[in-house]
């Protein structure tokens, strides 16, 4: 594991070039462009602004910037494990034209939606000014939480692109599983309030729901992060990292057979 840390050190620049093709290719043909990743969000924020508010009678203060919290941090979950998947299958060609270490591209699939996610943060600063909700210094812990998400979904990609090569069915459940884990996510709803008997259950076996929970405390209420709750989960994002790196490090001497 420590010689594939070193390599994937002396292919950093690879990285970087990965992150900008697909940059590139994700907005080649778009009228908008980038502003898309910020219209998504925005509009699945009105969207749901309505249906919670107008028709079901939610009573979350300042509810729109409460959504968008989630919203932007799910939608950088979602896109990457749903790439992040097929990274491997997708580059197929590239694989097996020329030499470079292969875990690099589900990587640079979770460094792509980071760079998306990061540069729509600021939406959210907007939003709350908007609403006239406060800034506190705790703001400055949402570094932190985006590094544990980062970690875990870098396990969770290495994992399922890894399966991928075996069972190419495994989009599809990809793709149910994402949808059923949305709803099971505290986006647009409170844990507490919702299901006030199940809150630690589902932050235990949900770590989105920690790590949304964890955004929501420092930038919606403005609290004091709680530094175990984060440690938790980042112990069992590396956990996922170690499972992914084995698994994919196994794959990996099969992909010329596969692909």
């Amino acid at each position: 594991m420590v010689s594939q840390t070193a390599e994937i050190i002396r292919y950093r620049s690879l990285i970087g070039n990965l992150v900008a093709k697909d940059l590139k290719v994700r907005y080649k043909s778009s009228m908008l462009g980038f502003f898309w990743s910020l219209l998504n969000p925005l509009l699945m924020m009105m969207v749901f602004t309505f249906v919670f508010t107008k028709l079901l009678g939610e009573t979350i203060p300042h509810f729109p910037v409460f959504v968008l919290i989630g919203l932007l941090s799910w939608n950088w979950t979602s896109t990457s494990i749903a790439a992040g998947t097929t990274s491997l299958v997708d580059n197929a060609s590239l694989i097996n034209k020329v030499y470079f270490p292969r875990i690099l591209l589900p990587i640079s699939v979770v460094a792509s939606n980071m760079a998306n996610y990061i540069l729509a943060l600021p939406v959210i600063l907007v939003a709350m000014l908007v609403a006239g909700m406060d800034f506190t210094p705790w703001i400055l812990y949402v570094p932190v939480i985006i590094l544990v998400q980062m970690t875990f979904l870098i396990g969770a990609v290495l994992i399922l692109s890894a399966v991928h090569i075996y069972f190419r069915d495994t989009t599809v459940l990809v793709e149910v599983g994402l949808l059923a884990w949305f709803f099971m996510t505290p986006i647009f709803y409170s844990v507490e309030d919702v299901a006030p008997n199940y809150v630690s259950l589902m932050y235990r076996v949900n770590p989105m729901a920690s790590i949304i929970a964890e955004l929501h405390t420092v930038l919606y209420y403005g609290g004091v992060p709680d530094p175990f709750f984060m440690a938790r989960t980042f112990v069992t994002a590396l956990a996922m990292v170690v499972v992914g790196y084995l698994l994919f490090n196994r794959v990996s001497r099969q992909l010329g057979e596969r692909l």
